[in-house]
């Protein structure tokens, strides 16, 4: 037989169209697995390879979240091929079930409608490269209440006195009274489109309509230091700020604001119609996510540039100090260098969003030009992480909010940005940030977490409230007799002036002085408790079945009082140090003002009804919150002991909380 006529005619036609036949199969079997964009932060699956990691059953995680849906993939095909193997392997059938169907959730048919899913799907091949598409639709529902049974309801109606001396901060208040009832309901329908550009290059949008109200109340009111005259400490202007409190129908700190920007109360579509928040009246507003993300290299190299949530540098779900899933999402570009798997370098750098804030007492609007004058801010992050097999973590690097201009250094990966600045010229909040773990697999690990925020080192480092800092320390402990189950225990302190900063004059804004404090579109980047707080966390987390989370947690949480007449300075995100003097300024936890101590106990959990055929992800979280303030004797010079107060301005308080969300078509 002569091997070259295979080669040639009809034969070689024959052959070239199975060639391309198999070409065309692998392409949309492995190419079409390579999909890039974000699995949002919260998701079960997190969980799960959080445990998984602490049993040895996987190679160390980055902490650079979200995670992709291809990297996710990967992680979990490593679980289940390497599963025996492992030395502390050993996955049970439970488990196994859950991870195989996470795999399903995140490898969906295109093959058109997907009434599960609520979207209509595409794929082809053009030009010899991979395409894909996916249109869907979503509803989000969030339904909270709260019952007072125990609450100090107290009103303040009047004004503040042109007097100064006279000022109490508690002017304007309006408490909760026993028996007092809240409500809060967030829905929001969106339409997303996403999809896949051959094997490197993924791209996403979601757009919704937010729909609402979330109540929320006057606490009191503090002055606070602006814009110094001739920088002299004895000529400072003062202005009253609002202190509100916390979303009156959700636990503590953990209401997050899904409109973008400004809402408009019913009826008033009108530049003067927005507002900064959906106080009472049913509320209109809008979101915009879009994402592009992909990698090169085998996945070596990787980038995202997207407005999304994320987490960097926290060693427990929600724990970073230095960017945590509880911040507003911000436009941002990341990468991520992986030359051998025991280091990589990231680097993102992004613009931060206007606080859109109520800054005084009666002053309601969105105020857009008046909030985004002061603060015209970018962000960015370097940081390395080193690790040893699964016993050793280390990452550290640097942070700046910076005003806005062209600055190349922050924006390039290798340059550190703390050293950066002194080539610069120090107009900008940096901040250092370190991080270690140490595991044994199978049994729990431990962590220390440090944020440093341009403190001035001095020798009475535990009382100067310029010596501005966050610290955190924790463990895990693995649960073998239930599926991904572990108990974390962690502690964490946010010092006063924490995230703040002085307002600084900057050669490329005439005017007013900048804003640079860690915040974006009102709420903290770094940990959701505020400056001048302490933390006690114990949590339970459990996978009971496939498709559902359970959780058990008890929260300690002691803040500084940021209003009244026994306000503690350093307790808000808008508080500012003085410019000269700095060093006069001390700080004495729990025994220089009024402190609230709220004690949280709360269940949650979540169930996903897929696979009974419902389009629908369900979640919940009931629990109560006992809360009290203490204080010393005001007359006393020197800190004092502290002892529990009942007082109009702070008063004790008993709430129940329950919150109910639906997700109706689930993508995951």
């Amino acid at each position: 037989m002569d091997i070259t006529n295979i080669f040639s005619g009809k034969e070689f036609k024959v052959y070239k169209n199975c060639l391309a036949i198999i070409l065309l199969a692998f392409l949309t079997v492995s190419i079409s697995a390579q999909t890039h964009l974000s699995v949002p932060l919260g998701h079960p699956v997190y969980n799960a390879l959080e445990q998984a990691q602490m049993r040895g059953l996987i190679d160390p995680l980055p902490r650079v979240k979200p995670y992709s849906q291809e990297r996710i993939l990967k992680y979990i095909d490593d679980i289940l091929d390497n599963d025996e193997t492992r030395r502390f392997g050993g996955l049970t059938n439970a488990e196994r079930a859950i991870l195989e169907q996470f795999k399903k959730d995140f490898t969906p048919s295109r093959d058109g409608l997907n009434l599960l899913r609520g979207t209509y799907s595409t794929e082809h091949i053009w030009n010899d490269v991979y395409f894909s598409s996916e249109f869907g639709f979503g509803l989000d529902m969030l339904f909270s209440g709260s019952y007072f049974p125990v609450a100090g309801g107290f009103k303040y109606i009047g004004e503040i006195p042109e007097n100064t001396d006279n000022f109490t901060g508690f002017e304007g208040a309006v408490h909760p009274a026993s028996e007092d009832t809240f409500s809060s309901y967030n829905i929001m329908p969106s339409l997303s489109f996403k999809g896949d550009l051959g094997r490197d290059l993924s791209y996403g949008l979601t757009i919704g309509i937010w729909a609402g109200k979330s109540p929320r109340t006057v606490m009191g009111s503090y002055r606070n230091i602006r814009d110094p005259v001739l920088d002299r400490d004895d000529e400072l202007e003062m202005r009253y700020m609002t202190a509100y409190s916390q979303p009156l129908a959700f636990f503590p700190y953990t209401y997050k604001k899904r409109w973008d920007g400004y809402v408009w109360t019913t009826g008033e579509f009108t530049t003067g119609g927005m507002r900064a928040w959906p106080e009472g009246d049913v509320s209109l507003g809008y979101t915009m996510m879009p994402e592009m993300a992909g990698a090169f290299f085998n996945g070596h190299l990787t980038y995202r540039f997207a407005r999304i949530d994320r987490e960097w540098s926290g060693m427990s779900p929600n724990g970073s100090l230095l960017l945590n899933q509880s911040a507003q999402p911000f436009l941002a570009f990341e990468t991520t260098i992986t030359p051998f798997k025991w280091i990589s370098f990231s680097s993102l750098t992004g613009v931060l969003e206007y606080h859109n804030a109520v800054g005084e007492i009666g002053y309601g609007s969105a105020g857009i030009q008046e909030t985004a004058e002061s603060f015209q801010n970018a962000y960015s992050i370097v940081m390395l992480e080193l690790n040893y097999e699964n016993f050793f973590y280390v990452n550290f690097g640097s942070s700046v909010v910076w005003p806005k201009r062209f600055e190349l250094g922050y924006i390039f990966p290798f340059a550190d940005n703390f050293i950066y600045q002194t080539n610069i010229g120090d107009f900008d909040n940096m901040a250092l940030f370190f991080n270690f773990q140490a595991q044994y697999p199978g049994v729990g690990r431990v962590w220390l977490s440090v944020f440093i925020d341009e403190m001035s080192p001095a020798r009475e480092f535990f009382t100067m409230s310029r010596m501005m800092h966050a610290y955190q320390f924790g463990g895990s402990l693995h649960l073998p007799w239930m599926p991904f189950s572990s108990v974390t225990i962690s502690y964490t302190k946010i010092e006063p002036y924490n995230y703040t900063h002085i307002r600084e004059n900057v050669p490329w804004f005439d005017n007013p002085r900048m804003e640079t404090n860690y915040v974006n579109f009102g709420t903290s980047l770094g940990h959701y408790i505020p400056p001048n707080s302490d933390e006690l966390l114990i949590r339970f987390e459990t996978m009971p079945a496939p498709k559902s989370l359970l959780s058990l947690q008890y929260q300690l949480i002691r803040h500084g009082a940021d209003y009244g007449n026994r306000a503690v300075p350093g307790s808000s995100l808008w508080s500012e140090l003085l410019i000269h003097g700095r060093h006069r300024i001390r700080k004495y936890f729990l025994r220089d003002g009024a402190y609230q101590w709220m004690n949280i106990l709360k269940i949650g959990g979540e169930y996903s009804l897929t696979n009974q055929k419902i389009p629908v992800r369900a979640f919940g979280e009931f629990g109560g919150i006992y809360s009290y303030f203490t204080d010393v004797e005001p007359d006393v010079r020197h800190p004092g002991r502290y002892s529990i107060v009942n007082t109009p301005q702070y008063p004790q308080k008993l709430i129940l909380v329950g919150t109910i969300g639906l997700q109706i078509f689930p993508k995951f």
